[in-house]
């Protein structure tokens, strides 16, 4: 029986030389592994009570609207600045050259509720740690985060230390 990280492509030299590239596209087009990887971040909150699931765009929202589904939640996207309708509250984060900017509708979290974040990738949790000051602000807590697959050697998972961190897969490296 295969595991779901038998469908990462790993794809070395990408995007330069000595970083080993995490692909999901190799998950999520096959049937199986979309199973797998669904399934493993179903498993990761069986235990969890949350009212909401939060996707930072574009691969939390492959993962985590599946999520939603299953647990009879809404799903709330994160986007890059300037790709939601209504009004927004917004967050800037450092990137390695320079900052990105992510939004979320004002309205999209309710005060007090539980809200778990599901996303494909941890590398330096800059964008989750992001996504994390505005469902704060909007009163929302975090109860859980969960990824697909997490780079331990990226650290994300320290910049995140005051909540409660799971992947899926992790590798060791960057």
């Amino acid at each position: 029986m295969k595991k779901v990280e038998d469908y990462v492509r790993s794809i070395p030299d990408f995007p330069e030389k000595g970083i080993i590239f995490r692909d999901i596209t190799s998950v999520i087009q096959d049937p199986e592994g979309l199973k797998l990887a669904i399934d493993g971040i179903q498993n990761l909150l069986k235990d969890v009570d949350f009212d909401v699931v939060v996707g930072p765009e574009s691969r939390g929202f492959i993962f985590g609207v599946p999520i939603a589904y299953n647990n009879h939640t809404g799903f709330v996207p994160v986007r890059k600045k300037g790709k939601l309708p209504c009004e927004t509250i917004s967050e800037e984060y450092a990137l390695e050259y320079g900052t990105a900017t992510i939004e979320i509708h004002k309205d999209a979290i309710q005060p007090g509720q539980k809200v778990v974040i599901v996303d494909d990738l941890i590398a330096t949790g800059g964008t989750t740690e992001a996504a994390i000051h505005m469902i704060e602000r909007l009163g929302g807590e975090v109860v859980k985060v969960v990824f697909l697959m997490e780079l331990e050697g990226l650290k994300g998972r320290e910049r995140l230390k005051d909540y409660d961190v799971d992947a899926v897969i992790k590798y060791p490296g960057k």
